[in-house]
């Protein structure tokens, strides 16, 4: 009681209080004016910045990608304009009650939401990031009435499109939707703005010269959000167009004659390397790739036993059988093993010394003698066992190593391999064995470890063809500027196979002319209305191996173990132009089943240069 009807020590209090209110507004009031100082005149100029930022912000613009054509100027890859769903995380408050409301209403799906939640990472909060691709007139009109949703736009892209479907898929490729890994290949700021890149063949091959160079524009917003200007500020530059050495009429043909088959079909020109047909069955439709494709689509084509996401032409290793033969010979006459005249006789089957196991022919009654050129026009195994017998191993290995085999072709596609040229150290390396006599016999048949793709087989034709001009092939041709100007590629490089003799080159060469216009070659039923000559090899390829008394029959044995037909051939035989190659995966014969598609390619291919 005391206490409290003291006033002197009320003053006192009150006082204390007073002094402590003053000084804590006057600490406030200091801090405040520091703050706004701060504000108004430190950073003045950081937050003038900040706060147009928030209006103006500088977003990048994604070029055209170019379109490729095929060496006549057909449409192999265009752009369509297109709308896609975007969203911009800045702009909306509550980002996963919105994509649920967005589901709910059927505008997109799972997927869409899961593919937004896998990259958003890669984008700026404050740039658009599409949900769904392609989107119908329909969908753009629904949305458009029924929108609601701040943040959430419908903006146009320039959609792939592959007007000829399957054709020539593999060696088109197809682009996609831009993934993590495909960032750390690319320029980052080039490619910021960017949603699709190549993902297989030219499209990948050739990725930078499609997307052209990526622009930057202002944008000017409202306090709202909504956009009320757009300046400039660097044009995007498109993409070049390509020109590729392919016929898609001469593609297409080839490509229906392996219809509901597995195989290739490759026609390389003899002068110049230039593909005219890079064919692969069976195939697929890139344009399924191109906004993402389905699940159930993917699933498809990885769990077919068909394969067909395999470009057989560059990556399907096949053992080469008797179309190795002509560059075998080739090796013995040019090794002086053997001469034109030296002649074999085969009973039908080939021993070694001290050997009780027979190497058989395929004509189990024999060729009787016969000679280099005959021996080749009637594909004789004898003879070749013998010869290589003669020759060894490694003078083989080093002699077809002249025509790449065993090596990558260098085509600018993507994903090529080298297939398999067997040599002692390589057995030694790869199986830790040594190399048998008998394995030697075999690889001079094409059997054994030796595999090779289809295009190296065309390859190794041409360059027979050409009397040793090895040329790399190529697909790409021409490039059009942004002038619009149509500018060539560098011719493909060539290396000429040393040659000891020119007439050995001659023989093999009228042993492959043999094989077509005698009448015991493998091929004659091809030289019934030919307008052109021709030369060849058939070829059947063996997918496991039989005993020595073992004998094959087709019928017995599951499809996908029959042996493989092959030919390979040039025309014409005067002044080559082409050369093909053709793998027909268990069809069996070559002469009966691969040949006669190589006819057809000719027929037409020549037809085609009359009326032109």
């Amino acid at each position: 009681m005391d206490r409290i009807n003291n006033p002197e020590l009320q003053n006192k209090i009150f006082s204390k209080r007073l002094i402590f209110s003053f000084l804590l507004i006057a600490i406030l009031t200091i801090i405040i004016v520091i703050r706004i100082y701060n504000l108004q005149v430190t950073k003045h100029e950081f937050y003038k910045d900040e706060a147009l930022g928030n209006q103006m912000s500088i977003v990048p613009t994604t070029p055209t990608r170019g379109k490729i054509f095929d060496r006549n100027g057909k449409i192999l890859a265009s752009n369509k304009l297109s709308y896609m769903l975007t969203i911009t995380p800045e702009k909306v408050k509550n980002i996963d009650k919105t994509l649920n409301d967005l589901k709910k209403l059927n505008f997109i799906d799972e997927d869409n939401i899961n593919h937004y939640l896998k990259n958003r990472k890669r984008y700026k909060k404050f740039n658009s990031i599409p949900l769904k691709l392609n989107l119908t007139e329909l969908q753009v009109a629904n949305f458009l009435v029924n929108n609601q949703f701040i943040g959430i736009e419908i903006e146009h892209y320039f959609h792939r499109i592959y007007p000829n479907n399957n054709t020539s898929a593999h060696t088109i490729g197809y682009v996609s939707r831009m993934s993590k890994k495909d960032q750390s290949f690319y320029d980052k700021e080039n490619y910021f703005g960017t949603s699709f890149v190549g993902k297989s063949g030219i499209e990948k091959q050739y990725e930078t010269l499609l997307h052209g160079k990526s622009g930057r524009n202002q944008i000017e917003r409202n306090v709202s959000g909504r956009i009320v200007d757009t300046n400039i500020i660097e044009a995007a530059q498109p993409g070049k167009n390509l020109y590729l050495s392919i016929d898609i009429d001469l593609q297409m043909m080839a490509e229906s004659l392996l219809e509901g088959k597995r195989g290739s079909i490759v026609v390389v020109d003899v002068n110049n390397g230039e593909v005219l047909t890079l064919v692969s069955a069976p195939n697929y439709d890139p344009n399924l790739f191109v906004n993402g494709i389905s699940q159930d689509n993917y699933n498809k084509l990885q769990e077919s036993l068909d394969i067909p996401l395999l470009n057989r032409a560059i990556q399907g290793l096949y053992p080469p059988g008797s179309t190795i033969k002509p560059m075998i010979a080739l090796t013995g006459l040019e090794q002086d093993i053997i001469t034109r005249e030296s002649k074999t006789f085969c009973p039908g089957y080939f021993k070694l010394p001290n050997v009780s196991r027979k190497f058989n022919d395929w004509k189990r009654s024999g060729h009787g003698w016969v000679d280099v050129e005959e021996s080749i026009s009637q594909s004789c195994d004898v003879f070749f066992y013998s010869l290589s017998d003669k020759t060894g191993i490694d003078k083989i290995h080093d002699n077809l190593k002249h025509f790449n085999f065993g090596s990558k072709t260098g085509i600018d596609i993507p994903g090529e391999l080298p297939g398999v040229l067997p040599s002692r150290a390589w057995k030694k390396i790869n199986k830790n064995e040594p190399w048998y006599r008998g394995e030697t016999l075999i690889s001079g048949i094409g059997q054994g470890f030796i595999t090779t793709s289809p295009l190296q087989l065309a390859v190794a034709t041409a360059a027979l063809a050409s009397k040793g001009q090895l040329i790399r092939p190529k697909i790409l041709i021409n490039i059009q500027k942004d002038n619009h100007d149509i500018e060539p590629v560098e011719p493909s490089p060539r290396k000429q196979i040393p040659i000891k003799n020119i007439k050995n080159w001659e023989y093999v060469l009228e042993g492959m002319k043999k094989t077509i216009y005698s009448p015991s070659g493998t091929a004659r039923r091809l030289n019934k209305g030919l307008k052109y000559t021709m030369a060849g090899k058939t070829g059947t390829a063996q997918v496991f191996g039989l005993d020595a008394e073992e004998e094959y029959i087709a019928e017995k044995l599951d499809e996908r173990l029959r042996d493989h037909a092959l030919f390979t051939g040039f025309a014409p035989i005067e002044n080559p132009q082409i050369a093909i190659a053709v793998i027909v995966e268990n069809a069996g014969s070559g002469s009966s089943k691969a040949a006669p598609l190589a006819k057809k390619v000719f027929d037409v291919y020549f037809a085609n240069q009359l009326t032109n």
